[in-house]
């Protein structure tokens, strides 16, 4: 059976330590997959915080867990997600990207992937090769990847991305439990872009108002644009459509 494609916000990291109805939905979505489709073969996590030049994917048999925040609670250092690596869904995606991709295990499992996860599938016992988003490419070019990686689907392999539709730490309001106006405008905004598989919307971001606000940076955005590519049109649900901090949302998508 054909996986879904998952992208998730994953805003504050303090969310791995959280209990509430985020992560709880999160618990859900990550049960609700392994009921319905079975057990992913392993996971391909496209996650905002390996930003590079060039496109590039891990091959570690053991990938190291990285800590990339600062800062923090020291419980928050404690989180242990020691998931292992795919060979095999490494090879995979070396075969349908070819040269446009290389190998590179100097990065890990980042806090933008295990944030997440350890409410999905919290045993850890899921395979997890991350793909780096790659800051040399346009947005359409990053769909097209995405719809080269949608073959892994039917492999059994589970495409994941991690970001934000709206991610902007210079303009965090930390009073503010909801959005900002910006915010919410412009995330119902692709969020109904989303639903309707408008896709031109969503990747010409920088056409819907309050764009530089929301998207002042590409990096979180650009796992979104991954996924859509990668989900082929496939019914779309909206989970954890949540805004807080002012200007960060957590808006979350599944096509099957």
């Amino acid at each position: 059976m054909k996986m879904p494609v998952i992208f998730s916000g994953h805003g504050d990291p303090m969310l791995a330590l959280r209990d509430d109805e985020v992560t709880r939905t999160l618990h859900s979505v990550g049960k609700t997959i392994t009921d319905k489709y079975g057990k992913p073969k392993a996971i391909l996590m496209i996650s905002a915080h390996w930003y590079t030049h060039g496109t590039m994917i891990q091959s570690a048999e053991n990938p190291k867990q990285i800590y990339d925040m600062y800062g923090f609670p020291h419980a928050l250092y404690e989180v242990q997600y020691p998931a292992k690596g795919c060979a095999a869904l490494t090879e995979s995606v070396q075969r349908l990207l070819g040269k446009a991709v290389r190998v590179n295990d100097s990065w890990g499992i980042d806090h933008g992937a295990w944030t997440v996860l350890v409410h999905m599938f919290p045993q850890a016992d899921i395979p997890v090769v991350q793909l780096s988003v790659n800051g040399d490419i346009s947005a359409e070019q990053a769909y097209a990847i995405g719809k080269d990686l949608s073959a892994l689907r039917e492999e059994g392999y589970l495409i994941m991305g991690s970001g934000n539709v709206v991610h902007n730490l210079r303009m965090v309001e930390w009073d503010n439990p909801d959005g900002s106006e910006k915010t919410v405008r412009f995330n119902q905004i692709v969020t109904d872009a989303v639903i309707r598989h408008q896709d031109r919307t969503v990747i010409h971001f920088e056409n819907i108002p309050f764009s530089s606000y929301a998207v002042p940076t590409p990096d979180h955005y650009l796992p979104l644009i991954y996924c859509l590519g990668a989900s082929a049109g496939s019914d779309v649900q909206v989970f954890n459509n949540v805004c807080n901090l002012g200007s960060i949302a957590m808006t979350s998508y599944i096509w099957e």
